[in-house]
């Protein structure tokens, strides 16, 4: 009986593995979106492809320990530690929300090395758009 001839790109021969690693990425775009549970940390190329993420509960943080600053740092470390070995070295900062995580996660992007053209807050505001819900009475 002969032996199947093995496809190209079937996950049996690791070629995908290799090829996903072996793409250099000079520069990217770090969309950091904070809100007030979680924080959620995406890490793409300058066409938009994702390249990395994490958020603070991919970290091990639970209820309301994800919304805080340190859950925040953590996440930006994880997301930035991949990239830095594909060879990222300099990167637009997009930030979004309202929660916690925002400047913990910028301070935390600064630190890791990463050279920063700029930094933008992209929080959707409202041009006084849809009725917002009645407020709560506790």
């Amino acid at each position: 009986m002969a032996k199947p001839i093995p496809k190209i790109g079937s996950r049996r021969n690791g070629r995908i593995n290799s090829r996903k690693s072996a793409r250099k990425i000079p520069k990217g775009i770090i969309h950091v979106q904070a809100s007030f549970n979680n924080t959620i940390v995406t890490v793409t190329d300058v066409r938009g492809r994702v390249v990395s993420w994490s958020s603070s509960g991919t970290c091990g943080f639970r209820g309301t320990k994800r919304g805080t600053p340190f859950a925040a740092q953590t996440a930006v470390g994880n997301a930035i530690r991949t990239v830095l070995e594909q060879g990222m070295q300099r990167a637009e900062v997009m930030i979004k929300g309202p929660g916690l995580g925002r400047d913990a996660a910028l301070r935390a992007i600064r630190r890791s090395g990463i050279l920063l053209s700029f930094v933008r807050d992209v929080t959707p505001m409202p041009h006084n758009g849809c009725r917002p819900p009645k407020k709560r009475r506790v």
